[in-house]
């Protein structure tokens, strides 16, 4: 079952055209897949103090974080479509990770620092921002192959071998055709993991 982790606010965006192409792509492929649409569920990213009481525990007082975490244990694949918001993931997202990768369900603290999502075989990162992605890696601390896929998907066991990165840069001065290229190119970039 692939994942689908969407985390943008507007229906008109180019992320959402991304996760329409991508969602009609599976469909048409007949790959199963669910999609976790943080705005749209009302995911709150931030940290409630009763929370972080629970943080240490590995437990959480909300459904939707409980059900995040149902819906990721059945997953062999993650795809992510977000945008980058100065150079950074969205707070929606950063949030998704901060409150959903609990110990005891995505790591557990030790000193080998146990990866628990070894189900997932394969993810999928897909980005847009007005930068490239070399300078994304080179002036802007390496947001996503640094940080995000090296370090926070190695720590839950994702691969970060069996990982990709497409992105689209310089999405808001570039033209409507090459934004329908990207689109209409996605299924092969995300069969290559190329961009």
């Amino acid at each position: 079952m692939k994942t689908i982790v969407y985390a943008h606010p507007y229906a008109g965006s180019l992320n959402h055209g991304i996760l329409t192409r991508l969602t009609d792509y599976f469909t048409q492929t007949q790959q199963d897949f669910q999609v976790i649409d943080l705005y749209q569920d009302g995911f709150d990213p931030r940290y409630s103090p009763e929370e972080l009481r629970l943080f240490s525990r590995g437990e959480t007082p909300y459904p939707l974080v409980k059900h995040y975490q149902q819906l990721i244990s059945r997953s062999t694949e993650l795809v992510i479509i977000t945008p980058i918001w100065w150079f950074q993931l969205p707070a929606e997202l950063k949030g998704f990770f901060d409150k959903v990768m609990l110990k005891g369900f995505a790591y557990e603290e030790d000193p080998a620092w146990q990866g628990l999502l070894t189900d997932i075989q394969k993810a999928t990162v897909i980005t847009t921002a007005t930068v490239t992605k070399d300078y994304l890696r080179t002036q802007a601390g390496d947001p996503i192959q640094g940080n995000l896929i090296n370090r926070v998907f190695a720590d839950i066991g994702i691969d970060p071998q069996r990982t990709n990165w497409i992105h689209l840069g310089e999405a808001n001065t570039t033209t409507d055709a090459v934004r329908e290229q990207f689109l209409a190119a996605l299924p092969q970039l995300y069969l290559t993991g190329q961009d």
